[in-house]
């Protein structure tokens, strides 16, 4: 037996057009998974016919996690294409820069939105076809932040920590059920997320002085983590937030 073998599941992977989510699309495909990704950018379409080209059914779905109603729809648009659901991965999100005694209150809503309410909402989505059926694996992405701060970015902060405390709450009362929830918190990878640090040379610098692998992480760096966490092979982990970070947290 394949312990890593997901053929035969279906998957939902949120904000998998690019980066971080398109990787970890990718990871599951190519474990044999059929996937339906979900997210607010027209390469969302191009992502699932290049992912789609080979193996297992890749579908897309366009649609705004900001919003409440268009997620409700979008994740049953998914569900309809799949049939169901065995795994869900929550990676969508969004940064905004400010300084804390500035930062608007609007543009809090709108990270605390899709950074939090709308990972908890394809949770209980997801969490009742699967508590119904019994099994499931359900992996938020969280963020080193869940664990380390930063300067100016106190709603993403705010909200990678909920997300942490988030899943364990629900690994606590999912786990006899038989599902499972785990997160995963990754560390400096190059993405857009990132790109602006990439404008602060000094920042940088200290930021790659303290990552023990001497790099940043790519997307598919977080295929052999999410595939762990998806299959057979993680089935007595439960409640984990795990750090992907090259030893950033290491020191």
């Amino acid at each position: 037996m394949n312990l890593f073998d997901l053929s035969g599941k279906k998957a939902i992977v949120t904000g998998a057009s690019r980066g971080l989510g398109r990787g970890i699309a990718e990871g599951l495909h190519e474990a044999g998974a059929e996937v339906a990704v979900i997210d607010v950018l027209d390469d969302v379409y191009n992502a699932a016919q290049e992912m789609g080209k080979a193996g297992p059914k890749v579908c897309a779905v366009k649609r705004d996690l900001g919003n409440r109603e268009q997620l409700l729809i979008g994740f049953n648009e998914a569900l309809e294409k799949l049939g169901t659901i065995d795994i869900l991965i929550n990676n969508a999100g969004i940064q905004r820069i400010h300084k804390a005694e500035e930062f608007p209150i609007d543009v809090w809503d709108q990270v605390i939105q899709i950074n939090l309410t709308a990972v908890f909402q394809l949770c209980q989505c997801a969490g009742k076809i699967m508590l119904e059926k019994g099994s499931g694996k359900i992996i938020n992405v969280a963020s080193m932040n869940s664990f380390v701060t930063a300067q100016k970015i106190v709603a993403y902060v705010a909200s990678k920590a909920a997300v942490s405390q988030m899943t364990k709450a629900l690994a606590n009362e999912w786990g006899i059920r038989g599902i499972n929830v785990n997160a995963i918190a990754p560390g400096y990878f190059n993405t857009n997320l990132t790109s602006f640090v990439h404008q602060d040379p000094e920042r940088e610098k200290l930021i790659n002085s303290r990552i023990p692998m001497g790099r940043w992480g790519n997307p598919d760096d977080l295929k052999g983590a999410v595939i762990f966490l998806a299959s057979a092979a993680s089935n007595y982990v439960n409640g984990i937030v795990l750090p992907i970070d090259g030893g950033y947290l290491s020191r």
